[in-house]
């Protein structure tokens, strides 16, 4: 998208961080935002869900250095409830969503402030982009690069500029939030997705990218806990789809319905039709598919894994074949745990006709 001319002034602005375990990343977080050469940042809340680590104390000591650090508890731990409560006290014009465990670019909030003044934007941040400290987090960082992996999002190229669906974080003018009665809480994931639904819908407004706003997200660290991240991205995205319904992107729900489609095929031919259709090598090649890409996109970006995303630094980059391996691992999990938590949510609503999370 072409630059345009535009005339900018400084907002007060509110950093929004809800919190839960995050003693490695707060602290740092909070730095970076009081670094900033933003002259109307007004405060930074924390909203605690309750950590049993250092989380904290961490907060209270940056509280006792500058004033605009406060903590605030959020009883319910999920993080829209942390993020109404932060909106409900904000004192800023605008509101900046921020992840404890991101990393953002030192000019992030001015980027952010800058671009949300587009005419007729109502929320700006830019591409998610991805760090890597473990093989884990490694694979699942070049799973997400690939198609296959984020199924074409515009917020997942950082080099889109332009309107999208949707952004990961988001910088919102506070009177917006509150007129649409923050976030919902009914859904305990993809809440971020559901409100820029709304932002377009209810308020006729736009969500816009730059590639000038950057941060960095460290994906889980073991397969385990991947898993119950997408699990929850499935049931996320089924209530989400249910409130709205069903008008969310075709991605949010093409795990479950390829995958569902996939498992029905196959059960009618190993059950009815004696293997006639070949179900066996059609379920071959699916997982040929994302074995291909896996060592596809290892190869292809070695060099930006290694310059870029690798974090680990006493240790050397993992070999493409290797990052291939990982990579493949993260896809089936991650297709998996999704069509498994959409199920779940699907058959927890339509047969037990249970509402809600």
């Amino acid at each position: 998208m072409e630059s345009e001319s535009r005339t900018y002034r400084s907002p007060s602005v509110t950093v929004g961080i809800p919190a839960l375990n995050e003693e490695n990343h707060i602290g740092k977080v909070i730095s970076i935002f009081l670094s900033t050469g933003y002259d109307q940042l007004e405060e930074i809340l924390v909203a605690d869900g309750g950590s049993t680590d250092r989380t904290r104390e961490i907060v209270e000591e940056w509280s006792a250095k500058d004033e605009r650090v406060k903590l605030l508890e959020n009883p319910d731990k999920f993080q829209s409830f942390g993020l109404n409560r932060m909106i409900a006290s904000a004192k800023g014009e605008i509101f900046l969503r921020a992840d404890a465990h991101c990393e953002y670019e030192i000019d992030y909030l001015e980027k952010c402030v800058e671009n949300l003044q587009r005419p007729g934007v109502k929320n700006a941040g830019g591409a998610a982009l991805f760090l890597a400290e473990n093989l884990v987090q490694a694979g699942t960082a070049i799973a997400i690069k690939s198609v296959l992996g984020n199924g074409g999002a515009k917020h997942y190229n950082p080099d889109y500029e332009g309107y999208s669906d949707t952004v990961p974080m988001g910088c919102f003018w506070t009177k917006d939030l509150r007129k649409l009665k923050g976030f919902t809480e009914s859904n305990h994931t993809n809440e971020d997705a559901e409100i820029n639904y709304r932002i377009q819908k209810e308020l006729n407004g736009k969500i816009y990218i730059s590639p000038e706003i950057k941060l960095w997200y460290y994906p889980r660290k073991s397969f385990g806990s991947l898993f119950k991240q997408y699990f929850r991205y499935g049931r996320g995205r089924y209530l989400t789809g249910h409130m709205h319904e069903g008008r969310i992107p075709f991605r949010s729900k093409a795990p479950f319905i390829f995958i569902g489609i996939m498992l029905i095929f196959l059960l009618m031919d190993q059950l009815f039709l004696n293997r006639l259709l070949g179900s066996h090598y059609i379920l071959g090649a699916a997982i040929f598919i994302l074995l291909f890409e896996s060592v596809r996109m290892s190869f292809k970006e070695k060099d930006y894994f290694d310059e870029k995303i690798w974090r680990n630094e006493p240790k050397k980059p993992p070999s493409s074949v290797v990052l291939a391996s990982s990579s493949f691992i993260a896809f089936l999990i991650m297709h998996l745990a999704h069509f498994t938590g959409y199920g779940y949510q699907l058959i927890k609503n339509k047969v037990f006709r249970k509402q809600g999370w």
